[in-house]
């Protein structure tokens, strides 16, 4: 693939505080990585500097005004400079109101760069929810920043490990609230959401599974009547539309059998359903991806890694996994779009 053909990623910097810049250093220059994308920082130059000291890459950092001038070097990493955050300005390993503000100032950035079409995917790095609030940034995680940044649209969590793909009908609420939010509606909307993020993967017509909410999906209402009064009934509604989808499945065999390949991707009813799951596979080998929104966002599956922050021991793998996935959704978008990878070039 030649260089202008791969599509541009605004890759987060994600916490200065934790790993993520020492990460950035290791991933963005895999070779399989920029044989499929272009990867561009939004962060902060000096703080990446200093990463690439710490995990001695020989890594070359090199600002630039705008993803439209990436390059396709990879002992270059390419960085737009918000300049907000200098390292003598907090702690690494330590929550850090000022880098939690930066934090949230690289999602910005990058979801702006996206949206105005100079990236062609946006690829998060690790943030601390204790850092982003101390700055004053009450969100629950990346998903609902995400989302208040694009406008407020329906979106879904997907977690990739391996073959399994997981989408959740709810994410960061209490157990208590997840049983409530189980109700036909809200399932054939995440259904529909999961279903159009697996064909950006390339599968035209993915077959969903949908697992119950009870031990062995209720058991024919021995156990727990919300597979009979709202998930059967939302699967009846999602097949009405022309979806393959099938269930609802025991909990704890749906998973299994989606890594196997019976199914494209599984529906799990709450955060815990969904995440032990994909997580047994792997911490380091997940990837998180936003459906939903009107750009494409994928992230590691793991947090800032304080313990290691500074030692230049932090496990790239998900990073470049999520880099990797991006370049694919991205890709795809782009052929179905009948679209060329045209970024605006800067003023």
């Amino acid at each position: 693939m030649t260089a202008a053909a791969k599509p541009i990623l605004a890759v987060t910097m994600g916490d200065p505080a934790g790993t993520g810049p020492e990460l950035l250093t290791k991933g963005c220059g895999a070779p399989d990585v920029r044989a499929v994308c272009r990867p561009v920082v939004i962060g902060d130059a000096a703080v990446m500097r200093a990463a690439a000291e710490i995990t001695r890459t020989g890594v070359k950092i090199r600002v630039v005004r705008s993803p439209a001038e990436a390059g396709d070097d990879p002992t270059t990493l390419d960085v737009v400079d918000l300049a907000n955050v200098a390292p003598a300005g907090f702690v690494r390993g330590r929550v850090s109101p000022a880098a939690g503000q930066a934090a949230y100032e690289y999602i910005r950035r990058a979801v702006e760069l996206t949206l105005a079409g100079e990236a062609h995917a946006v690829v998060t790095s690790a943030i601390n929810k204790a850092a982003l609030h101390a700055a004053g940034h009450l969100y629950d995680g990346h998903t609902e920043l995400l989302a208040e940044l694009c406008g407020k649209p329906k979106v879904t969590m997907m977690l990739v490990a391996d073959k399994l793909r997981v989408c959740h009908v709810s994410t960061h609420v209490s157990l208590r609230e997840a049983i409530e939010r189980v109700r036909p509606e809200r399932i054939v909307t995440v259904i529909r959401i999961a279903r159009a993020g697996v064909q950006e993967l390339g599968i035209a017509d993915p077959h969903i599974a949908v697992a119950g909410l009870n031990p062995h999906a209720g058991e024919g209402g021995i156990f727990g009547d919300e597979e009979i009064k709202y998930i059967t009934p939302a699967i009846e509604q999602a097949r009405a539309l022309g979806y393959r989808v099938s269930g609802p499945f025991a909990g704890d065999t749906v998973f299994f059998r989606t890594l196997q390949g019976q199914f494209d991707c599984a529906i799990a009813m709450y955060h815990d359903q969904g995440h032990v799951a994909a997580k047994m596979l792997g911490i380091w080998l997940g990837v998180n991806v936003t459906l939903g929104l009107p750009i494409i966002r994928t992230s590691v599956e793991h947090g800032t890694d304080f313990d290691n922050a500074g030692t230049g021991r932090g496990d790239a793998r998900s990073l470049v996994q999520a880099l990797k996935l991006a370049a694919t959704m991205a890709a795809n978008r782009l052929r179905a779009t009948g679209s060329a990878v045209k970024p605006v070039t800067p003023a």
